[in-house]
Order: structure tokens, then sequence, then C-alpha cells
């Protein structure tokens, strides 16, 4: 039996752009789900920080983050997230900035891997973007993360000493590690079998296409282009 491709994802609980891409992947696997030979897909999400500066309890909206942090003016910020807002909609998200809390995001990657080592860590990917580009949840606190977690399915003694003791954040750091030693300085960044390196939210049909495309060479089948 063919091996699985495997697609590590590379991206921030803070990003908008993570969250479409994360949805559309996800959207272009599914539609090859009913192939006569439908790729076998094993997605891996990486951390990556966009602002590792940011405090945890940032004073201010997105739009004070986003004007500072880029230098833009607030109106040019406000019609930058309409327009992420639209594009999220189109992938069947509802993003709400008015009552995004900005924070620090390393616990919530320290909680990622802390999911994975469980297995559990696409739902707890999908439960922190909810929380934080819908809902509103403060993603930057251990107690909130812990809440987060037992939604899941987590432990949550066992998620608080983990993220209290930091014993993950080495792999939240090996991962921001490989990043640069991939050359990736933005998200999300989807590397394809250790092979293709594919940039920024795509449609999903271009993740169904390059997963037709990778598993019709894994099989040795010429694909038409």
């Amino acid at each position: 039996m063919t091996d699985a491709i495997k697609i590590d994802v590379w991206s921030d609980i803070a990003c908008p752009w993570c969250y479409i891409g994360k949805r559309n992947l996800e959207s272009g696997l599914a539609a090859t789900a009913d192939d006569e030979d439908a790729p076998r897909v094993e997605v891996t999400f990486h951390s990556f920080e966009l602002s590792p500066d940011t405090p945890v309890d940032f004073e201010g909206d997105e739009l004070d983050f986003l004007s500072s942090h880029k230098g833009m003016p607030r109106e040019q910020v406000q019609q930058m997230l309409e327009n992420v807002t639209g594009v999220a909609k189109d992938a069947g998200l509802d993003y709400h900035f008015d009552i995004l809390q900005h924070t620090n995001t390393v616990k919530a990657h320290e909680l990622l891997h802390a999911a994975k080592a469980e297995g559990r860590q696409h739902e707890m990917a999908e439960r922190l973007m909810a929380a934080y580009f819908t809902e509103g949840r403060h993603v930057g606190r251990i107690d909130e993360l812990v809440e987060l977690a037992a939604e899941v399915g987590l432990d949550r003694d066992a998620i608080r000493a983990a993220l209290e003791s930091g014993e993950h954040l080495p792999a939240v750091r090996a991962d921001q590690d490989q990043a640069r030693a991939y050359g990736i300085n933005g998200v999300p960044f989807f590397v394809i079998d250790g092979r293709y390196g594919v940039s920024g939210a795509q449609p999903a049909e271009a993740f169904a296409q390059i997963a037709r495309q990778v598993w019709a060479e894994r099989n040795g089948v010429e694909t038409a282009s």
C-alpha cells in the first residue's frame, strides 16, 4: 500500500489567512475522497508566531494592533479586515474582528503540541482558531486554554501542568527552527511530502489538484497538466 502523502502546515492561531487556508485544505482534500484511487493524506500542524513580542493582555482592539504593528491608518486596516472577512465567509467561516482579543499565541502553540501527543491535534487546531476568530475567546491565558482543551476531550489537569511547566515549548521552538531552515517567513505555508512548498491560503481546488498530482506521482501515473 502506498504511504500517505504528508502535508506539514506552518500556521499561527492568530493568522486569519491560516484558518482560511486550513478550511480550504480540508475542502480540497474532501473533494478527492470519491476519486477511484483517492489520495491518502496525513496533515500535521506546526508552530509559527507572527508577533512573538505581543503581550498576553494586549491593550486595544485588532485595529489598534494592526495599525501600530503595520504602520497603517485605521481606515486602511478596517478595509483590510472587511476584505479578509469576506474571503473567510466564502470558505464557510464567520469572522468577528470586533470581539477578537489579540494576544500572544505561544501557549496556544504549546497546547497544539500537547494535543498532538494525545492524537487530538486537528480537533485542537480547529477549536483554537474558531475560539479566536469567531467567538472572541482569549487564547493567550492558560485558564482559557485549559477549558478549550477540555472541550476536545483532553484532561484539564494534565494540560494545565503541561502549559504551566512549558513542557512543549521545545517542540514549538523546533517547529520555528524548521520554518527558518525552509526559508518560511509568512504563513500559512504548506510543505507537501517534503518536496513542494505552497504559500498562502490557496483555493480548495488547488489543494485537491496537488494532492492528486503527488498521489499519481507516487503511483507512477502520468497526469494531465
